[in-house]
């Protein structure tokens, strides 16, 4: 048999050329359209906001509220009784969304787009203050870096922490508005980027008053109010850092949905019931419900609201009596937490919509420059004036949102004048202490419900005076989270080599900047 040698030699060179024409497409043809290799910044940014959100609104509700008693637990104390175990979130869920994050900054420092690498930037910095004012040191400059072969991550020092995290958010403040790209896919902002920018400084001057008991933020705070062209901070309500809900689920605020039962184990506790009295408060309304044995409904007169003490035992807090009469005891003597939060299960005024997620408000930052004024960090504006400031915005946020969910009962409580103002525990005069004393009393009554920043404010100041209950497993209030049990088996090097430096992985060691 003979071969024809010219077509054989042909057929080779087809194939060769076929084969080389397949390879050099292969990547090409070989990409699945719907399902694509790389996620754009777009639609990573949502899941990122409202995983992270509603973490930090969980804090709140479980924990923030109750280490600083401005509610108390009626049914399962273990939390008002500080028996806390290892604390898996917010450590697993944050470092979770950072991979996200990453890849936001990533995909979009490849494509030039700025502003999301600002904005992630901010969020980045926003998430590790919160995680280490919760736990102390944590991986931070080898965190998320499983691709770069660090599987074990160092922890880094609390003051190299907050070093990296001041320096980050100045960075994003110059990156955002630095591209002209539309941001989509902000739930928070809604693209605004200039809300971005003052999102990040009025972190920055919270941050740097965190640290005032280690480092001098004096000339830090002032560059920042100089140069509001450059540096702007928010100035309303309008423009503070909270998430809105909305009516359909995953949307929907975290609380409404829960059952009416798990609901009911969190009541108005009598320290928040005291101070609000004691300074004749309209707040009393927005953040509690008048008890049900009171008949009142929606509103009702001061007397229809009554706390209970934080710390109980599980029976002696579900037995409770605010008359001191076993026949007048339970939960239906007891005030739920007010409207705005409440589940619909727990009622038919309940509304997905009304209560918003506060990363930090506008009140909040007032207080912050008035101690900073008051302490001489800065010399911009007054301090009476922040001070006043802080107290009108706390009080008119919650007018506003009542207003919104179509609770004008209650909002028409909401007001003040200046007989508020005029009272002796409220009016800002005294020596220094007792005005620093007036500010964080009230910045502790608006920060109800901002996650954990009531407990890390606190543990600075002070303010007010909190003592455990009388069944508290300890007998000082906690200052930091345990580590999850996950770190020790899985980082255990690294974790023993932190609580060397930090001290021992309990309730009570103080983080680095908590100066005794």
């Amino acid at each position: 048999m003979q071969f024809n040698t010219k077509y054989i030699a042909g057929l080779g060179f087809a194939l060769v050329m076929g084969l080389s024409s397949c390879d050099k497409d292969f990547e090409t043809i070989n990409v699945n359209p719907n399902s694509p290799e790389t996620v754009s910044s777009s639609l990573l940014l949502p899941t990122i906001i409202r995983n992270t959100t509603n973490e930090i609104a969980g804090a709140a509700w479980g924990i923030g509220n109750v280490v600083v008693q401005q509610t108390a637990k009626i049914q399962f104390t273990n939390e008002d009784r500080y028996n806390w175990g290892p604390a898996g979130n917010p450590y697993n869920n944050f470092y979770n969304s950072l991979r996200d994050l990453n890849n936001v900054i990533r995909i979009s420092s490849e494509a030039g787009q700025n502003n999301y690498v600002g904005i992630a930037k901010v969020m980045r910095a926003h998430m590790f203050a919160f995680m280490t004012d919760a736990y102390g040191e944590l991986p931070y400059s080898e965190a998320t870096q499983a691709k770069e072969a660090i599987n074990y991550p160092k922890f880094d020092t609390q003051e190299e922490i907050y070093s990296g995290i001041l320096a980050e958010l100045q960075e994003a403040n110059d990156l955002l508005g630095s591209s002209y790209e539309s941001v989509e896919g902000d739930i928070l902002f809604e693209g605004d980027v200039l809300r971005w920018k003052k999102f990040a400084n009025s972190l920055r001057l919270r941050i740097l008053m965190r640290l005032s008991d280690r480092q001098d933020p004096s000339a830090a705070m002032q560059a920042i109010l100089n140069n509001p062209a450059q540096t702007p901070i928010f100035i309303s309500n309008e423009e503070q850092a909270a998430l809105q809900y909305l009516q359909d689920v995953p949307n929907q605020h975290p609380l409404y949905t829960t059952r009416s039962g798990s609901f009911d184990e969190y009541r108005l506790s009598e320290k928040m019931e005291g101070v609000l009295k004691d300074l004749n408060d309209p707040r009393l309304f927005a953040y509690a419900q008048p008890t049900n044995d009171s008949g009142a409904g929606i509103i009702g007169e001061v007397d229809d609201y009554q706390g209970v003490p934080n710390g109980l035992a599980d029976e002696e807090a579900l037995q409770y009596s605010p008359a001191g009469d076993p026949a007048k005891g339970g939960s239906n003597f007891i005030s739920r937490v007010g409207l705005l939060w409440s589940c619909s299960a727990c009622t038919s005024l309940a509304n997905p919509t009304g209560y918003q997620a506060i990363l930090m408000s506008y009140a909040e930052l007032q207080f912050v420059l008035a101690e900073a004024r008051e302490r001489g960090y800065i010399s911009t504006g007054s301090a009476e004036e922040y001070y006043r400031n802080g107290i009108q915005a706390s009080i008119d946020y919650y007018k506003e949102r009542y207003e919104a969910i179509g609770l004008s009962q209650i909002s028409e409580k909401l007001v003040v004048d200046e007989s508020y103002f005029a009272q002796a525990d409220v009016a800002y005069t005294g020596t220094a202490t007792e005005k620093l004393a007036k500010i964080g009393t009230q910045k502790w009554l608006a920060l109800f419900f901002n996650g954990l920043e009531g407990w890390y404010d606190w543990r600075r100041t002070d303010y007010p005076k909190i003592l455990p209950g009388p069944a508290a497993y300890i007998n000082t209030v906690p200052v930091r989270y345990m580590y999850p049990s996950s770190v020790q088996s899985l980082n255990g090097e690294n974790y023993k080599a932190a609580i060397a430096r930090q001290g021992a992985d309990n309730l009570t060691t103080r983080v680095w900047w908590d100066v005794d």
